[in-house]
């Protein structure tokens, strides 16, 4: 048990004494009341929101919206922790989570969005994407996965693709999940040490670290040229992952204009973790790349 005495509110006490702060302080080996009053209050604020994103679903359903939410980010940024907490209480009938494998010899030879066309939402459904049409802006230019003309083309093109599906009646959300360069090594060396996670990891995340500059050059090249109006780009700070899990639902529940009361404004007001990619800054470096 900590030695230092830690002085309780009234509310951290409640917190605390209920059945979630019970099981958090029993989760250690050894009595951490600092600790388990952080995870009770991230626990208590998510489930706050996952109930409102419940709302959220419902309305996208009644009213046949379509929304599509994109997850990149560096190797190990935490994307589809990210979209387990969103998901987890969510009707699975009215949503779908999609991570593509690599393409096969077929979808290699189609235009390049076709089969992500095929995952677009359906009326009154929510897809999101654990990667996305932007593995050809970063992962695959970095790796050697496509020559540049593809590349080229891709970022050619893809303002365009977006904004046909805006106009089509698609919102799209997209986060950026950032995260430091000491902090996804550190990430890695945790997957390493847990067989039950062993299957993480890829050939790609063994090359990450090396490959950490190339990676930052095609993201802001990403940033300048795909960071339209109507699809602008959030850059989450990730290295704290229950604070970016809490920052990405409270930042979907502010852009989907489902009807909120002034509690609800006020819960998913935003915090510093969470800001625009800077587009204008890296754009004529861009264009002299893809000219």
């Amino acid at each position: 048990m900590e030695n230092k005495e830690q002085k309780l509110s009234e509310k951290e006490l409640k917190l605390l004494l209920s059945k979630q702060g019970k099981i958090e302080l029993l989760r250690g080996k050894q009595l951490n009341l600092k600790k388990a009053l952080r995870r009770t209050k991230y626990l208590h604020k998510l489930i706050e929101l996952q109930e409102e994103l419940l709302k959220m679903q419902q309305w996208v359903a009644e009213t046949n919206k379509r929304v599509v939410i994109l997850f990149e980010g560096r190797d190990a940024a935490g994307k589809g922790g990210a979209i387990r907490r969103f998901v987890e209480h969510m009707n699975p009938r009215m949503l779908r989570v999609v991570a593509l494998p690599a393409p096969t010899k077929a979808e290699k030879g189609q235009w390049y969005f076709q089969r992500y066309v095929l995952q677009l939402p359906n009326p009154g459904e929510i897809v999101f994407f654990n990667r996305s049409w932007f593995n050809r802006a970063v992962v695959e230019p970095v790796n050697g996965y496509c020559s540049q003309k593809q590349y080229r083309e891709f970022m050619n093109q893809v303002g365009d693709f977006e904004n046909m599906l805006v106009k089509d009646g698609i919102q799209i959300i997209k986060f950026w999940y950032s995260i430091s360069k000491e902090e996804q090594k550190s990430r890695f060396d945790s997957i390493r040490q847990d067989p039950l996670k062993h299957w993480k990891l890829s050939p790609i995340d063994n090359r990450a670290q090396e490959l950490w500059d190339d990676y930052t050059f095609y993201k802001n090249a990403m940033f300048a040229k795909a960071n339209g109006p109507n699809c602008e780009w959030n850059i989450i700070k990730a290295d704290n992952k229950p604070n970016a899990r809490i920052e990405s639902i409270k930042y979907v529940l502010r852009a989907i204009n489902y009807p909120k009361d002034d509690r609800v404004k006020k819960i998913i007001e935003p915090t510093d973790i969470i800001q625009l990619a800077d587009s204008l800054k890296f754009a004529k470096k861009v264009e002299q790349l893809i000219s």
